[in-house]
Formats: C-alpha cells, structure tokens, sequence
C-alpha cells in the first residue's frame, strides 16, 4: 500500500506535468498555425513521390501489422508507393528522432504509438525530442488494450495464480517489453500485486510475445496484433486485458480489476506524427485520408481481428488525449520511481 507521502508525491508530480503539458501543447498549437501555408504556396499535388513511413519497432509487432495495412490503403488511393521503414532501437528514440529531423513536406511520417510518444518522456530526464514541441499528431489510428499473456504450458491460469507463481519462484520470473509502455505497465503491475518481475528488453512486442511462447520470459503485456494468433491457437494463455471493459474481441477475459487488480484501467493507442512545421493543408489531408481508410469494412474487420478500436479523430483532439497521457505515465514513473538514462 502507497503512504499518504508518496499519493501526495505522485499528485504533485500529476499537477506539474499537466501544466508543464499544457504549456506545450499550447506553444504546439501556436507553432501549427504559423505553419499552415496560404493558397499561393500549397504544393500543387501533394503526394507527387513516394513516402515514408516510420515505425519505431522492428517487423512482426503491432504498429508495424497496422501500418502495412494503411501502407497499402494509402499507395492504392493516392497512386503512390508508401514505403514502411522499421528503425527500431533505444525504445522508440531511433525512429522518432530521425522524423523528427526531416523536411516538414508531408512525405516522411511517424507511425507514432504512445509507448515513444507519451512514455518516454515520463521515463527519460533527457530526450532529443519534446513530443507536442517537434512534431504535429496527426490522427489517432486506433486504441486497444494490452493483454496480459503467459505461455499455456506454464501452471498458471489466472492472474491470482500468476502472483503466487511469482512469489514461489521469486528470483527467476521476468517479463518482456519493447516500449516504454509496456515496461511501466508491468512495473505497475509489480507495485499493485507485491511482486518483483524482471524486466527483459526486446525489439518490438511480436519479439517478446515470441520470448513468451519460448517460455524465455514468464509474461508479458501485449498488444493485440501479435498476441491474437498465438492466444487463438492456445499456445498463449490470457489472464487479463488492461482497459476497464472486456474487450469485444476477447470476451472471455476478464478486466484486471475483475481479475483482482484493481485502480488499472487503461487503452494504448498508436497514431501518427508530421515534423513540426508541416503545412497545415498536408496534415489535414492526411488526417482525412487515414479517417476514410479506417472506416473502410475490410479495414475495420481487420482491426477487429487485431483487437484495435478505429479511431480517426481530428488532429487537435488528439493532441489532447497525448497532452493528458504525457501527465498520466510521468506521474506513474515517479510514483514507481522507475527511471531510464
């Protein structure tokens, strides 16, 4: 159980970044209006080359099976090649760092998820980006929660279960992530439940869901994309889903708070990003291609399959929802005191 101390520490450091947040997202929405170009300078056809789509993690994990979907949407509709770039490494920083120093043309794109965006900058005192500073969000693609998998084979079939396992074999259990996220997901789940996984560094989550299956670590949170197959064909085991509703497509597992830990209710999402200084007609286009490319039928059954709700908001509305997330994960790293250099 926390002490009033370390509640009234965690709310301060609440308040302080949901003013340090707001400030950025206000000084952001200053720097897109300037931007924005006036009809006499708009690109007469924009997209006239190929472009570039970044995704922070290796191949196989979940952002990248969406962005491949999009990718192609995207080729088909507009009559030019999307090429999908995996830059992963250093927890995202990579990927977003290279977009980040790019011509603001539209052309290169960060396939955004909130692990670089939103839990890096709880997690790391120095950064060589600013989230609501650097680049514009463009859209929300979709949100889905992390599901907490094991290997079937290990003797644990509930999450009750998973903490007496972890209190029996205290000094070997571990769990991987790929993201800042997913590291301070499980870092909470440690700080709830009284145990002391380990944490294990992969290179994106269809990596670590894989490191579960060879029974390398003993559970993980995933994301739905790479962990839906193996859950399907029982070779992984759900015992929970982090968002406080059962998830459609997973009607049989139940919500941590149903699986008894409570006060842990929350969805991922994955997004993209422009460099700051991309004309406000680009980020607009974009933003209405990928809203009518995610409302498409086979698109949507896909993303069911996956488990990932479609999203599609407008940019300043989603600047919001990362604005408040930045707040959210900083107050839990501090709570937790978990820190990366």
């Amino acid at each position: 159980m926390r002490s009033m101390q370390t509640s009234m520490r965690a709310a301060g450091a609440l308040a302080a970044a949901a003013l340090a947040v707001a400030a950025a997202i206000t000084f952001g929405s200053a720097t897109w209006a300037q931007s924005g170009p006036s009809p006499a300078n708009e690109p007469a056809k924009y997209p006239d080359k190929p472009l570039h789509l970044v995704i922070p993690f290796a191949a196989g994990g979940g952002n990248d099976i969406v962005a491949r979907v999009l990718s192609a949407k995207l080729a088909e509709s507009w009559g030019q090649p999307v090429l999908v770039e995996n830059k992963p490494g250093a927890q995202g920083i990579i990927a977003v760092e290279y977009v980040q120093k790019a011509a603001p043309d539209g052309y290169t794109v960060l396939m955004g998820p909130s692990g670089p965006m939103t839990g890096n900058p709880a997690l790391y005192a120095k950064l060589p980006y600013a989230t609501l500073r650097d680049f514009i969000p463009v859209t929300m693609i979709g949100s889905f929660p992390l599901i907490l998998v094991v290997n079937s084979a290990l003797p644990v079939k509930s999450v009750p279960d998973l903490v007496r396992y972890a209190r029996e074999h205290s000094s070997s259990v571990n769990y991987g992530s790929s993201a800042a996220l997913f590291q301070l997901s499980s870092e909470l789940f440690n700080q709830k439940t009284g145990t002391a996984f380990q944490h294990i560094p992969y290179k994106s989550s269809g990596d670590f869901v894989n490191a579960v299956l060879a029974n390398e670590v003993t559970f993980a949170f995933a994301d739905p994309p790479p962990a839906a197959g193996p859950i399907r064909a029982g070779r992984l085991r759900a015992l929970a889903v982090t968002s406080a509703r059962r998830n459609p497509s997973f009607p049989d597992v139940p919500t941590l708070a149903e699986a008894g830990v409570p006060d842990m209710a929350f969805t991922i999402w994955m997004g993209l990003f422009l460099p700051a200084g991309t004309p406000a007609a680009l980020v607009q286009r974009m933003r209405d291609e990928i809203a009518r490319i995610i409302a498409l039928p086979d698109v949507v059954e896909r993303f069911a399959s996956l488990g990932v709700d479609p999203s599609g908001m407008p940019s300043d509305e989603f600047a919001k929802v990362v604005a408040a997330d930045i707040a959210r994960w900083t107050a839990v790293a501090k709570a937790a005191n978990i820190k990366a250099e």
